[in-house]
């Protein structure tokens, strides 16, 4: 007796950021406008398809150890296909084919009607700007723009991703609106640099105009910006953002470090003061502001004077939010020449220092919370808690509101909470007239 033939049914898996979330919502929708059954991170379907991450080494491993893994499951005969695209796959496509050979294709970044090709299935142009959200349905990512031309030493997005390129504004406000149209209230502007938005399609640096386009759109509640480049920050966009009621006074700009000597060797085109000055600008002009950053240590040269330094740095500027990275040796790199002389359980020491400092900063500025009245919106419910954000946070990666309360709220709608209590990354609060029982 013949054995019955499985019914195809594709699970897009995602790794690493959300620019890639976008890039796996993009690929769903257009494999479901072939009429293929698709869905994102199932675990019931025989197809495959792995997007992977090449930024530094931790998600590297657990890229290539995400492809061993489901090719065993296709050597068990457990799915029928593997296919594997992104970052990693754009940058070590001819060795992974070598070494993991069960993969049945591996595909690039820009590779899109290739592994749509697999399928038997066309790109739609006229989908651009829809697509499937995979986020909880009142948020989603917005990517402005791919590629990056800036020229960090120790970075290799430019390898994977390729040059900047921006998307025209009617195009990003055209797919706000769609999203808006599907439930969307809150969008993240994500893109490898916001700074440089406009300059390669209109000649100018055009962020400004994409702001105020997109805070005209009915229905959408919360604009936020991240991964904002340092040097050549366009100013003129404070005073949108200060004026614009539902563009969140937040920015994520990611500073990496702070010594002359460690951001020159980093080449990020800014220096120590430079960086002191810029961020008392946004201050200035953004009472309230938010502010959110990312810090490198370990990199080749780096020493304990440039660690104190950035640890004297980070104390008296006070962050709201901050997240912090151990240098990764990247092939093709231009600090890839340099030797990688601080070894990793000193580069993890470094990370710890840093983040000890931050989470005491985190906890004395959420102390100063208690009793606030936030706009929160809420996420999901998760065991007693209503767990929501406010605008000064991003989803994942912030802060979480932890909401008690006698009532049913429901996910993806606006508050108003009273903070009661707070821990070094989550506050406690319940509604607004509310006592507690």
């Amino acid at each position: 007796m013949k054995t019955k033939k499985r019914t195809d049914k594709v699970s897009v898996i995602t790794l690493g950021c959300s620019k890639n979330r976008v890039d796996s919502e993009v690929l769903l929708t257009q494999l479901r406008a072939n009429n293929v059954d698709a869905e994102h991170e199932t675990d019931k379907a025989n197809i495959v398809v792995i997007n992977t991450c090449g930024f530094i080494d931790r998600a590297k491993q657990e890229s290539i150890q995400a492809i061993l893994d489901y090719a065993e499951e296709r050597k068990a005969g457990n799915i029928d296909r593997l296919f594997v695209m992104g970052c990693l796959s754009e940058r070590y496509r001819n060795e992974l084919a070598e070494e993991i050979p069960e993969v049945d294709g591996y595909f690039g970044t820009m590779d899109l009607p290739a592994i749509l090709a697999r399928f038997n299935a066309d790109y739609k142009h006229e989908l651009i700007g829809e697509r499937l959200v995979t986020t909880p349905s009142h948020y989603a990512y917005l990517k402005i723009s791919e590629g990056c031309n800036r020229k960090c030493s120790f970075c290799a997005i430019p390898i994977m991703r390729g040059a900047h390129r921006s998307r025209e504004i009617d195009s990003l406000v055209a797919e706000a609106k769609f999203l808006v149209s599907r439930g969307v209230k809150e969008l993240m502007l994500i893109a490898q640099d916001l700074s440089y938005y406009g300059i390669d399609v209109y000649g100018k640096r055009r962020l400004e105009d994409l702001l105020n386009a997109l805070a005209d759109v009915d229905g959408l509640r919360w604009i936020r910006l991240h991964y904002a480049y340092p040097a050549g920050f366009p100013f003129e966009i404070l005073p949108v953002i200060r004026k614009r009621k539902n563009i969140c006074n937040y920015l994520d700009i990611p500073l990496q470090h702070i010594s002359d000597k460690m951001l020159a060797v980093m080449r990020r085109g800014l220096n120590k003061q430079k960086t002191i000055d810029l961020i008392a600008r946004f201050r200035d002009e953004i009472p309230g502001l938010t502010l959110r950053t990312t810090m490198l240590v370990g990199h080749p040269g780096e020493t304990e004077d440039d660690v104190q330094e950035l640890l004297d740095f980070i104390e008296t500027t006070r962050f709201d939010r901050l997240g912090v990275f151990t240098y990764s040796h990247e092939e093709n790199t231009h600090s890839h020449s340099f030797e990688d002389d601080v070894d990793d359980e000193t580069k993890q020491e470094r990370a710890d220092r840093v983040m000890e400092a931050q989470q005491r900063i985190s906890f004395e500025l959420n102390q100063e919370k208690i009793g606030r009245v936030l706009e929160v919106v809420v996420d999901r419910r998760e065991g007693e808690f209503f767990v929501g954000r406010s605008e000064a946070d991003s989803p994942e990666v912030d802060n979480e509101i932890l909401i008690s309360t006698r009532k049913k709220l429901r996910i993806g709608e606006f508050y108003e909470v009273v903070v009661y209590d707070a821990a070094e990354f989550d506050l406690f609060a319940r509604p607004v007239g509310e006592t507690q029982t």
